[in-house]
Parts: structure tokens; sequence; C-alpha cells
């Protein structure tokens, strides 16, 4: 078998996996619920973000906060300031993906 197969938990709960990570990208899966979201930070990286289901709340840098439905994909650039958060009573799934790779 040349590929190398990865399975994305299914859950309603809170959940952050680290699918995929190696020195070309990072590729995480996250589930959050209703007020839950990811602490406030700076990319590591460009980030490509994409709302599976649920809507996404963010703001980046000093930005007001946007919504993004199921079905978009954001593309964040390097070094931008994130507020990330499920603002709804529907659960928030999304895969995030960084490229290149953070040096962390």
């Amino acid at each position: 078998m040349i590929e190398k197969v990865y399975k994305l938990t299914q859950a309603e709960e809170k959940t952050i996996e680290k699918v995929l990570l190696d020195e070309n990208l990072h590729y995480l899966h996250m589930i959050l619920g209703e007020n839950e979201g990811l602490p406030i930070h700076h990319t590591n990286s460009n980030v490509y973000m994409t709302v599976l289901r649920g809507r996404l709340s963010i703001a980046l840098d000093e930005q007001d906060t946007n919504e993004y439905a199921a079905g978009t994909l954001l593309k964040i650039p390097f070094n931008t300031k994130m507020n990330a958060q499920n603002l709804h009573g529907e659960t928030l799934e999304l895969t995030v993906v960084k490229a290149p790779a953070p040096k962390d």
C-alpha cells in the first residue's frame, strides 16, 4: 500500500487532533461546541481553515468578528492574530492546514 490513511474523529464534543504533522505541512481537525474556541494566538504559518459544519466566528488582527458558514475556506497569512470560536448552538467542525509546516 503506497498511501498512508488517516481517520478523523467523528464526535460532538470538543476535539482538537493533530492528524498529520510532517516537514511539509500540519493538518489538524477540530470540533468545537457552543461557546468553545481556540486560545487567542498569532499564526505560526500560513493557515488554510475549512469550515466543514456549523459557523465559525473569527476575529483577525484588529478586525471585527466575521462569521463563516460550512463550505467556506479561509486563507490566513503568517503572524496574524487570531481569535477563532463557536458562538452558535450548532457544533463547529474545521480542518486546518498549516503550510509550510511551522518550525516551532
